[in-house]
């Protein structure tokens, strides 16, 4: 199992990020996926899921500003996060089950 994130950055409040998890080593359409995060001196937080069928869900803190989807054809999953707040700011992890990529940094600062 691989995961490899990338599309994080440095964004100002307000501003947009779209992440990218590329997945191989298994059978990616059929599994759900995940992206967690985990802020500075805190520990991992979920954020969003997407079944193998397409069904999301959100955590409170971020549902209305992001959208997770997927591409089967790519074994790709992504998350579009908009309006981004300083409290965005962590490093975004995809997962698959337990297993995670190496993460990617988002910070949202002025």
């Amino acid at each position: 199992v691989q995961l490899v994130e990338s599309g994080g950055g440095l964004v100002q409040p307000g501003g947009s990020l779209r992440l990218s998890c590329a997945a191989s080593g298994f059978m990616f359409s059929i599994s759900a996926m995940k992206w967690a995060r985990q802020a500075p001196g805190k520990g991992l937080e979920w954020v969003s899921g997407i079944t193998s069928i397409g069904i999301t869900s959100y955590a409170d803190s971020v549902k209305g500003r992001f959208t997770i989807s997927r591409d089967n054809a790519k074994n790709t999953v992504y998350l579009q996060m908009n309006s981004l707040k300083p409290e965005d700011t962590a490093i975004y992890y995809c997962q698959r089950g337990l297993t995670k990529g190496q993460g990617t940094q988002v910070t949202v600062s002025s």
